[in-house]
């Protein structure tokens, strides 16, 4: 998700992502020095977050049940479609065509908080993001039924040649300037431009944001209203993607029980 509400946090805030692939020895150190520090680094809390994005199999294996969805929804939306103009899917890209957990990992490692999105640009210059899993594998099923793709991000546009190498090297279907697009307008406006030529079929995202700006600024439980209005289109043209690292609800305040603590 780097969505349009996490790009205007970064005016405000400090932090980034990090470097994909990182080995089960760098993350066992990793663990270490985030247990190490625990009791004097404020981001080392994002730890049990990021071990369960970055390590879990469980996360794997939703971004995979994800994927197989989009994958059969796909096949029944365009079979059932009408429109005269060209089938499209909007995707979002971080978090959910690819993984930058490690960048994440390797602030946290220097006690630095990531939610400000300070080192994200260097990160999109010089960073290696793996695939998210099952990603490939339903974007080149959608390129050979002829669906446009249009990679919709709120990574920088000044490096958009940088990003366009990233997802170049991964391999990545109908990867060039056209169907690549970055911040700039909100996200509404590149879906409403997509949308004069295309008939966009299905949204993929991490954040409520990547499909409707309906979304955006409102507090959590509001969003959770308009989650439950909306519901009919999660698992059908809407596709969301599991990501525990970073979000506008990680604010938010928890329910607890209201037993007084006993052993």
């Amino acid at each position: 998700m780097l969505n349009t509400v996490s790009r205007q946090l970064s005016v405000l805030f400090v932090a980034g992502m990090g470097v994909a692939g990182l080995s089960l020895s760098a993350a066992s150190q990793a663990d270490t020095t985030m247990d190490a520090t625990a009791e004097h680094c404020a981001p080392a809390a994002y730890a049990m977050a990021l071990r369960y994005q970055q390590q879990s199999a469980e996360v794997a294996a939703l971004q995979r049940q994800s994927y197989a969805l989009a994958t059969r929804q796909l096949e029944q939306l365009l079979a059932a479609r009408d429109s005269s103009k060209p089938a499209a899917i909007m995707t979002d890209l971080d978090e959910t065509v690819i993984d930058n957990s490690a960048l994440l990992v390797r602030d946290l490692k220097a006690c630095h908080d990531f939610t400000g999105w300070d080192t994200w640009k260097a990160w999109e210059r010089e960073g290696t993001p793996s695939l998210i899993p099952g990603a490939k594998d339903f974007l080149e099923y959608a390129a050979s039924k002829d669906v446009a793709i249009y990679y919709v991000s709120d990574r920088y546009e000044e490096n958009k040649d940088a990003t366009l190498a990233t997802l170049s090297a991964l391999d990545l279907p109908e990867v060039d300037d056209e169907h690549v697009r970055l911040l700039g307008p909100s996200k509404s406006v590149r879906r409403q431009s997509i949308a004069e030529d295309h008939d966009i079929v299905m949204q993929l995202g991490d954040s409520l944001h990547d499909f409707s700006d309906a979304f955006s600024s409102k507090e959590q439980d509001q969003q959770k209203s308009l989650v439950e209005e909306q519901a009919a289109h999660f698992g059908k043209d809407w596709i969301m993607l599991p990501n525990a690292s970073y979000g506008s609800w990680s604010k938010a305040s928890l329910t607890s029980w209201d037993k007084p603590f006993t052993q």
